[in-house]
């Protein structure tokens, strides 16, 4: 039986992602801070923060993980449709606060947020220290829909999205896929399933899988500096 590892302040290493509790699945261990070192050296090994507002910071590596292949994002007929019709543009790094700002606001149904005021900081700062990335998407100059995520080892770890209007979030992703793609890169890391993302084709692929493909990749050159992209 997996024993839950208490971090130290002063030790950013994680155990190995092997000993991830299986009830709840993938818990590793708590404890620990969100500074930039240990926030890296955690998605290198295939390891992300998720905790509510009023609990230890509880790191996670789930047995199976979500992942979107950027040569398998799936176009249904009504959202091909929609794009055609639709005058959103998308751009990249160009409101990172607002889009985090987004994404902490509470769901439908939900009390609370798992985006406290110390994990909004801790991402800001890895934004401006050039490892985290925002993608929004516009219409008439209002944001409607983005992301926000960390690029690591040729992978996008994405850690939340928002939608103000229909189809908002679904574009953003849909322009981050085309925009990695065209970088040969090829895996949007989702963490947890849901059905949304399995309808844009959405797969899940082993723990074991997920850390090789991390540890096997050799960073790509991307230039992340503010700019809007195209969906072709």
């Amino acid at each position: 039986m997996s024993q839950l590892t208490l971090l130290k302040m002063d030790n950013i290493d994680f155990p190995p992602v092997e000993l991830a509790m299986n009830e709840p699945d993938g818990l590793l261990a708590i404890g620990g801070d969100l500074s930039e070192e240990r926030l890296l050296n955690a998605y290198f090994h295939g390891i992300f923060p998720w905790f509510n507002e009023d609990d230890p910071i509880m790191w996670w590596s789930p047995s199976k993980r979500c992942v979107i292949d950027c040569n398998e994002f799936h176009v249904s007929k009504s959202f091909r449709k929609f794009l055609r019709q639709s005058t959103i543009r998308i751009t990249i790094n160009k409101q990172f606060n607002n889009v985090i700002n987004y994404c902490r606001q509470p769901r439908k149904d939900e009390l609370g947020t798992w985006i406290d005021d110390k994990m909004a900081n801790a991402y800001s700062n890895l934004h401006y220290q050039g490892h985290a990335h925002s993608i929004e998407a516009w219409q008439n100059d209002q944001l409607i829909g983005g992301l926000y995520g960390i690029f690591i080892n040729n992978t996008f770890c994405g850690e939340s999205m928002f939608s103000l209007a229909p189809n908002g979030s679904k574009v953003a992703l849909l322009g981050l896929s085309q925009f990695l793609k065209q970088h040969n890169v090829s895996m949007i890391d989702c963490q947890i399933e849901n059905p949304h993302l399995m309808s844009l084709g959405a797969k899940l692929i082993s723990r074991h899988a997920f850390v090789e493909h991390l540890s096997n990749t050799l960073p790509s050159k991307i230039d992340w500096q503010s700019q809007e992209i195209t969906i072709v």
